[in-house]
């Protein structure tokens, strides 16, 4: 394979949606395959849609997804700049050459004069499009002549230069995951390439830029599909070589019709961006995968499975796992359906093979912003005994409040159910039993309270439905006698004593 260059170019136009960030991480997934670089470009020409604040979050995303750059607006590199607007100068005089070499030209229509025909042409029922057809008859250097072309010009009349397309050619393209492509001209229109503002359009700075920094692969989203055929046109009206193309299906709704947006993660209550974004002009707070307490890693893992399988069951993969094993030839055709439940699974996944210290730092920071102050030790037993049973760190609190806070109040559904007419006798009891135990190990409180158990022929899931609710507050958590080996015996007292008294002696109803 040549020398492999791939860029990610987003226009800084709002926040990065996981869409984008499964693009880059294709592109650079397959240059650490094969030895190559990665660069971040800026495609900002389009200043009307330019958002303050959105270049900076994309560099913060890929910096939390663990997604590294070699050239680019972060670290420069031989062929900057790498922000389309500090390159201004250079895309003029290749529109120029376009029309040196008779493959653009000007075009002096208004706005209105355009808008004008289309409105006329919708009258009709049929769609205005200027294309071979049309540019005969509109204001443009193709139907006008020479002088009137330079009268034009020296008037600085305004224009934008368009791409002059074939009149009737089958373009024949190669696409890395669609194969053939084929698409006749006489079905395209002539794009702008320069506008009137002096700025490119997408397809010209695209398609310089590419050549200049030596890309070798356009990876990119199906969306851009129908540029193709301009693309592979402008590369040989440059008489370029043009890079390898692959276009990258669709991430779908859940539902799996259409393309996941904004609007389906604010329906279901996920997020579609990987950082929390604000507004900078309606300041709405758009979540992310960070805030929502998602590891970069299994959000990672979670979008490379979506559009490429490794040919094999595995599921769970580091970076270097995905580098190693990815390829564009496992990549499908068909959009992926995104499922809000199998990334919260991945999370999981990752959460789960953390160890015990670990987690526990991470929930430490969560405890003292509930107030609670404990030893780290204790924590680590704690998110030991509930880690199975959450999908993110802060979900910890709600399986373990309980090793940190004695019950106030108890469950009513629980407390009706489960605190019975001699629950308050037998929990008496039992209180004695737990007092003389000296070696306050989960296993021998167990072997104690069951020993009592059996011989005082009573039920045991009574007495130890009974006992949680009296410890716990509810019927919930890890096994009961893990719980009161971590209290300790006084604090287990204690909340015995509590119990007994608020729920007293009788049968809840």
């Amino acid at each position: 394979m040549k020398n492999v260059r791939v860029r990610f170019a987003p226009s800084p136009t709002g926040p990065l949606h996981i869409g984008g960030v499964r693009t880059a991480l294709y592109n650079y997934l397959f240059a650490r395959k094969h030895g190559g670089k990665f660069i971040l470009r800026i495609e900002d020409t389009d200043q009307t849609r330019f958002v303050p604040g959105a270049e900076e979050y994309i560099i913060e995303s890929f910096d939390w997804c663990g997604i590294r750059f070699d050239e680019g607006v972060i670290n420069g590199g031989p062929f900057a700049p790498y922000r389309q607007s500090e390159r201004k100068s250079i895309y003029r005089q290749y529109a120029e050459k376009l029309i040196e070499s008779g493959n653009a030209y000007y075009a002096f229509d208004t706005p209105e004069e355009l808008n004008d025909l289309r409105k006329k042409q919708e009258k009709e029922k049929k769609t205005f499009t200027y294309n071979t057809v049309e540019r005969k008859r509109l204001k443009n250097s193709i139907s006008l002549n020479k002088k009137e072309v330079d009268e034009l010009l020296e008037k600085n009349t305004p224009f934008v230069i368009r791409f002059k397309m074939p009149e009737n050619e089958m373009i024949i393209m190669k696409d890395l995951i669609r194969g053939k492509v084929e698409v006749n001209t006489k079905t395209l229109d002539d794009k702008i390439l320069f506008k009137s503002d002096g700025m490119p359009t997408y397809h010209l700075a695209n398609v310089v830029d590419d050549h200049l920094m030596e890309i070798s692969h356009v990876i990119r989203g199906e969306e851009w599909l129908p540029s193709l055929p301009l693309h592979v046109m402008l590369y040989r009206a440059f008489n370029w070589e043009a890079p390898e193309f692959a276009h990258l299906p669709l991430l779908l709704k859940p539902e799996g019709s259409g393309k996941l947006s904004k609007r389906d993660g604010d329906r279901l209550g996920f997020p579609v961006f990987p950082l929390q974004w604000k507004d900078p002009v309606t300041g709405e707070i758009s979540t992310g995968y960070r805030e929502e307490g998602y590891f970069p890693e299994a959000f990672i893992n979670m979008l490379a499975l979506l559009g490429w399988n490794p040919g094999d069951e595995r599921e769970l993969f580091t970076m270097d796992e995905l580098i190693e094993a990815f390829s564009i030839e496992r990549v499908g055709k068909s959009g992926s359906k995104f499922d809000p439940e199998k990334a919260k699974w991945f999370n999981h996944q990752y959460l789960i093979r953390k160890s015990d210290k670990e987690l526990a730092e991470l929930f430490i920071p969560v405890l003292k912003e509930k107030g609670v102050e404990v030893k780290p030790d204790a924590v680590v037993k704690i998110v030991g005994l509930v880690k199975e049973r959450v999908n993110f760190v802060h979900e910890l609190w709600d399986q373990s409040y309980f090793f940190f806070i004695s019950p106030a109040e108890y469950d009513a559904k629980a407390a009706k159910k489960r605190w019975r007419p001699n629950s308050y006798e037998q929990i008496s009891r039992l209180k004695e039993i737990i007092a003389n135990i000296e070696n306050f190990s989960s296993e021998n409180i167990e072997d104690v309270v069951k020993k009592w158990i059996d011989e005082n022929e009573l039920g045991t899931g009574a007495v130890l439905n009974a006992l949680r609710l009296v410890i716990v507050g509810a019927l919930k958590g890890p096994h009961l006698f893990d719980i009161i080996a971590l209290i300790g015996k006084e604090e287990t007292l204690n909340r015995i004593d509590t119990g007994l008294k608020i729920l007293g002696g009788k049968n809840i109803s």
